[in-house]
This record gives C-alpha cells, sequence and structure tokens, in this order.
C-alpha cells in the first residue's frame, strides 16, 4: 500500500512538472494583454498607443486591450501598472511626464526607476515655441531681445505644471537669459484659445496643438525644439540656431512592472520595432511625431539621461505642484 502511494504520488508530481514547463514553454503572449493608457481618449499619446496596440495584436495574434486610466497627471494609471504582475500582462504606454510628474510632487505612489523596467521607446515630439499674431516680433531673436528690452512684460501659458511644455518654457527662460512670467492653465486647449486671443502672449507646447492656428495665421511659430528643422515646417528654425545646444523633445514609450522577464520584455521590445516600422512613419511625421525604433537597453539609457536633465530644470526652476 505505501509502495503504491509512493507511486501515485511520483506520478502526479511528473504530470505537474510536465505541465508547469508546458506552461513556461508557452509562446508569449499567450493570452490577451491589459494595455494601460494614464489619459482619457485623444491627443497624440492615445492616438499613437491605440494605434500601436493594434499592430502588436495584428503581429502577435492576441489582443492588447486599450484601457484609459485618467487622472492625477497619469499617476493613477501608472500606479495600476506598477502593482500589476510582472508577467508581461500589464503594460504602460505613456508620455515623458510619466518621468517628470513625480519631480514636481509632493509624493506618488511608485518609484519610476525602481518599479518599472523600460520596454520601448516609440516616438519624440518636438515642440513648438508659438506666440499670439500681434506681439512685435518676426523671430525667434527679436522674441528674445523683446523679452530682453522688456523683463517681466511677457506671459507664457503652460498646459499642466511639470509638463514637457513647462520644461521647454523654463529651460528656455535660462538658456536665453529672460524674465517673463509663467501661467499654469489646466491643459492645452484653454492655454491655446487664450494665445489665439491674445490674453497670454506664448506657449510652448507639441507642434500637433499649435499647427492648424499657424497654417490659418492665428499664431506664430516663431521656432521648434527639435535639433533640426521639421519636414512639415521646413521654414520654421529651431531653437538651437539662435540658442546653441538648446533643444527639447516631449517623447512616448511603454513600460512593464520590475522584474518582468527579460525574454518578455526583449520580445515586446522586438514587436513593438516592428510595428514602428511597419508604414506608421508618414502618419505620425505630419502630427509632428518622430518614430524611434531602438533596444530597451538604448531606451533606459535615454531615460536615465532626461531624468537626470529634467530634474536639474526643475530643482534651478523650483517648479512643484501646490
Amino acid at each position: 500500500m505505501q509502495k503504491r502511494n509512493a507511486l501515485r504520488a511520483i506520478v502526479a508530481l511528473c504530470i505537474g512538472l510536465a505541465g508547469g514547463f508546458a506552461h513556461a514553454q508557452d509562446p508569449y503572449p499567450a493570452r490577451p494583454v491589459r494595455f494601460v493608457i494614464p489619459f482619457p481618449p485623444g491627443g497624440t499619446l492615445d492616438m499613437l498607443g491605440r494605434d500601436l496596440a493594434q499592430k502588436l495584436s495584428e503581429q502577435t495574434g492576441q489582443s492588447f486591450i486599450v484601457e484609459n486610466r485618467s487622472g492625477g497627471n497619469g499617476i493613477i494609471g501608472a500606479d495600476v501598472v506598477a502593482k500589476s504582475p510582472a508577467d508581461g500582462y500589464t503594460l504602460l504606454f505613456n508620455a515623458s511626464t510619466f518621468t517628470t510628474a513625480p519631480m514636481t510632487m509632493k509624493s506618488v505612489p511608485f518609484d519610476v526607476d525602481k518599479n518599472f523596467v523600460p520596454v520601448a521607446m516609440a516616438g519624440k515630439a518636438p515642440l513648438s515655441v508659438s506666440v499670439k499674431k500681434d506681439l512685435p516680433v518676426k523671430d525667434l531673436a527679436g522674441l528674445l531681445a523683446y523679452a530682453r528690452q522688456n523683463p517681466g512684460k511677457l506671459t507664457f501659458a503652460v498646459g499642466s505644471i511639470g509638463s514637457a511644455g513647462h520644461l521647454a518654457t523654463e529651460l528656455l527662460k535660462r538658456q536665453g537669459g529672460l524674465d517673463y512670467t509663467v501661467i499654469p492653465y489646466r491643459g492645452t486647449s484653454p492655454a491655446l484659445q487664450d494665445l489665439v486671443g491674445g490674453r497670454i502672449d506664448g506657449f510652448i507646447d507639441p507642434v500637433l496643438g499649435a499647427m492648424s492656428y499657424y497654417k490659418s495665421g492665428m499664431v506664430k511659430i516663431l521656432a521648434v525644439t527639435s535639433d533640426a528643422r521639421l519636414p512639415n515646417l521646413p521654414e520654421v528654425p529651431t531653437v538651437g540656431e539662435v540658442l546653441p545646444g538648446y533643444q527639447f523633445y516631449s517623447w512616448y514609450g511603454m513600460w512593464a512592472p520590475a522584474g518582468t522577464p527579460a525574454p518578455v520584455v526583449e520580445k515586446l521590445n522586438a514587436e513593438v520595432n516592428k510595428a514602428l516600422a511597419s508604414g506608421m512613419t508618414a502618419k505620425y511625421e505630419a502630427l509632428g511625431v518622430s518614430l524611434t525604433p531602438g533596444s530597451s537597453a538604448a531606451f533606459a539609457r535615454f531615460q536615465k539621461d532626461d531624468m537626470a536633465r529634467s530634474r536639474k530644470i526643475v530643482d534651478e526652476g523650483r517648479i512643484h505642484v501646490e
């Protein structure tokens, strides 16, 4: 009887091990993937995330299900991912505010470096330096001269505290040796409306927002913050042409919870790179976004360098959420 029970136990153990091995060998992804975007639908982040999720679904044969979990300047959705199992089935797709917002807040429920692993960078979006149409300047050099001749007179909007536009506005202020007033808004749309209405003098934000107003002559775009002129705005110079070394981008990427197995991260990175190279380039160039395939290691290095630069801007500008 004892031998029979021992034999049964051995058989059960072997079956269990075989089942576990088979499960471990299942190719990733073996079931639907939760794709968290921590902002409401609409806008470039959501558009790029949804296009990418669709491509990943087509490529892998599994659904990448977009879930918009907005609130707290992206903190709520990111925290959902941070607290999810590290198995590759819950992912975060976010903008660079993911790494900078915590620098401006008293506390957040996660640590970007400790609780997440960078998977893939998706794109970079330069910003435009836009001013109201009747401001008496015709180019960036003129704006800098005007600001220096009228210290404290100019007003620049920021869509939200700690946003890419806010950091770029602070960087221009410091690198250009300028004195202007920064006015926080609750979002890009009201800031743009006040710029068009002439109630604010300037606004630095991703190019897409100001593009239609610029094309219709309702605002002036004096410069872009990229390192080279944009294909869809070849007549607009870069800030760096006037202030050498200046450049700033908003950027987009994918993260997984810390501890996600390296083979899963590598698989996701390869699939994202494949998706970015599958005919999406022209659409996003027209929107002012350059798609940026690359390795997860390269993305991690980029994130580290960008966070260090952003931390310096935040600290020197004393940028914080009240």
